[in-house]
């Protein structure tokens, strides 16, 4: 038995050691029988069956979810019951199955088929995960028609294992049972998955994205899974096990020493204070963000309000949503970011045009522009919003001064609408655009005079900056955040905002590794926006170090060349305590 190691996704974090379990969902496939004009009421009608019985069945699923994993996160199973409604179940097959005179497990089988197929050619992580549970609940569709029920694969375990499988739907996740399963891998899937949510919940460690471990690991294989670092490794040495036992051991007591420090402010030694806030992708992570001690939230997407529906939101749905995020918020102020469609995120009732070249294209704040009723449709929904909580708005993409203008003067046009309207509102909401193109980031201090706050997007700012595609193995080896030439960036930001006295975030991911934190706040930021998991681990980094420490980190990594010297000068500067918890 020859060792591997696996590289993926660290979707939940934790580490665990046992034998591997191999789960092979059952292939939904479906023979294509031809119907006879006569057949096609009675097919019609048993289609709308299945549909039914699968509505009950989620129901029931939420129920059992509710006790296991509590009410917001169970909500997924709310989500599922909407997706029923998408025209893909209640239009798209009826109308094959009639034009074509094709059974429905075969219409539906290919439908869901082209739609896989659409859904893992996008590059955005959040709508490729949001197509997993159209295949979820469409495979559920698929067993009540073919008369298969539920599955009971994994209810039948009798040993601690590891699972393995290809991929694991919300279902599967919820219904694992605990007591057996202590982690999982799958081949595919990222971060913002609904499994990962589930993950996490429930406490397991998990990797995603791992492409080919399927294929590699065979049942009971010896596995020891890093869910912290996205680590699998295979049939390891005896010395390999000590160590992760030990590492098990001291990660289990650094979790537990992280539990004092949820509620405790984020303040360094010296007692400068930094907000750490939340990045929300989708409502079921409000209570995560409460539980893990992040004060407010430095980026909350609104793009889950548009998916899966034939026409845009309306304003009173988006109001309540809105309306609803203010108030768990409560004191903590709010981002909310304007919607953020196009690269590859185009939805089918947009009927938008095929562009050469999508990220340089027609998306986010220049979209909204061409469409202003859609736009300001958002905007009159925030503004009602922000009367209930301390709610701001942030517009994405900015590249140049007029579209800043244009956004503001459709932001007045709204307020000046709800006024004669008598609606409940507030006037006075901030505004802050997202530093996440290079030509943002050299104009800030142009930018700042118009607006109150910046937020700086590294994700987006780094691929734009180095012309890097970060999911092209080819070249992601460019996606560097600590790239001189994005460093300056960043600092020029931050400079540009404090000269103006106003305040400056970041919300990209390296705002969430702890490793660059040292550094980020000696460049002078005033917030950090990370994912929920990392906040505790981000917030024990600031205040085990001194503000005058981390200023002295910075201002030698300005001075540098490389990336490497920047990681170097990180590593060597921080306290000794600090570097054996980071490196």
């Amino acid at each position: 038995m020859s060792e591997k190691m696996f590289h993926g996704v660290p979707a939940s974090g934790g580490i665990e050691i046992g034998p591997a379990y191999l789960y092979r969902s059952q292939g939904m496939t479906s023979l294509r029988r031809e119907l006879r004009p006569e057949e096609v009421p009675a097919e019609l009608k048993r289609y709308e069956e299945a549909l039914v019985k699968t509505r009950r069945q989620i129901v029931e699923l939420q129920g059992r979810a509710k006790q296991k994993i509590g009410d917001d996160h169970a909500s997924i199973f709310g989500a599922h019951q909407v997706l029923l409604d998408d025209p893909l179940f209640t239009e798209e097959v009826a109308q094959t199955i009639s034009a074509q005179l094709l059974n429905a497990e075969y219409v539906l089988h290919e439908a869901l088929g082209k739609f896989k197929t659409i859904m893992a050619s996008l590059d955005d992580e959040y709508f490729r995960e949001r197509g997993g549970d159209i295949q979820d609940v469409g495979n559920r569709v698929l067993r009540n028609l073919m008369g298969k029920g539920e599955k009971e694969d994994l209810k039948k375990l009798g040993r601690e294992v590891i699972l393995i499988a290809n991929d694991l739907s919300p279902s599967d996740t919820v219904t694992l049972s605990t007591d057996v399963i202590k982690a999982f891998c799958t081949d595919v899937g990222g971060k913002t998955s609904h499994v990962a949510i589930v993950a996490r919940s429930l406490g397991l460690p998990a990797v995603v994205g791992l492409q080919n471990a399927t294929a590699e690991i065979r049942d009971g294989d010896l596995l020891i899974v890093d869910g912290n670092k996205g680590l699998v490794l295979v049939n390891p040495s005896a010395q390999l096990v000590d160590q992760y036992r030990r590492l098990k051991e001291n990660y289990a007591a650094f979790q537990k020493s992280l539990e004092a420090f949820k509620t405790l402010p984020a303040v360094t030694p010296d007692g400068h204070r930094v907000t750490l806030a939340a990045n929300i992708e989708i409502p079921q992570e409000l209570d995560e963000m409460e539980r893990h001690g992040a004060e407010g939230i430095g980026l909350y997407r609104t793009e889950f309000l548009y998916m899966n529906r034939v026409e845009s939101p309306s304003e009173e749905e988006q109001f309540n949503s809105y309306k609803e995020l203010a108030t768990k918020t409560g004191i903590n102020p709010a981002i909310i970011r304007t919607l953020d469609l196009g690269g590859d995120k185009f939805l089918s009732h947009m009927n938008m045009a095929e562009e050469r070249n999508p990220f340089l294209g027609l998306r986010a704040i220049r979209l909204c522009l061409k469409q202003p009723d859609m736009f300001k449709i958002q905007l009159r929904a925030i503004l009602r919003a922000a009367a209930h909580g301390p709610i701001k708005i942030m517009f994405p993409m900015i590249s140049t001064l007029s579209e800043v203008m244009e956004s503001k003067a459709l932001l007045q046009e709204c307020v000046e609408e709800l006024k004669k309207e008598g609606q409940v509102f507030r006037a006075g909401v901030e505004v802050g655009v997202m530093i996440e193109i290079p030509s943002a980031a050299v104009m800030s201090d142009i930018l700042i005079q118009e607006v109150d706050f910046l937020s700086i997007g590294t994700n987006d700012l780094i691929q734009y900056s180095m012309a890097v595609d970060r999911v092209n193995e080819s070249v992601a080896y460019l996606y560097d955040p600590l790239n001189p030439a994005i460093l300056r960036l960043i600092q020029m930001t931050i400079d540009a905002a404090h000269k103006a006295g106003k305040w400056v975030g970041m919300c990209g991911e390296m705002a969430g590794d702890p490793q660059y934190v040292p550094l980020l706040l000696g460049m002078g930021l005033d917030e950090l926006s990370t994912s929920i998991s990392v906040i505790p681990e981000v917030k024990k980094v600031i205040r085990m170090i001194p503000l005058a420490k981390a200023k002295e980190i910075a201002a030698a990594a300005l001075k540098v060349r490389t990336s490497d010297e920047v990681f170097d000068i990180i590593r060597d500067g921080v306290p000794a305590e600090l570097r054996s918890i980071l490196f």
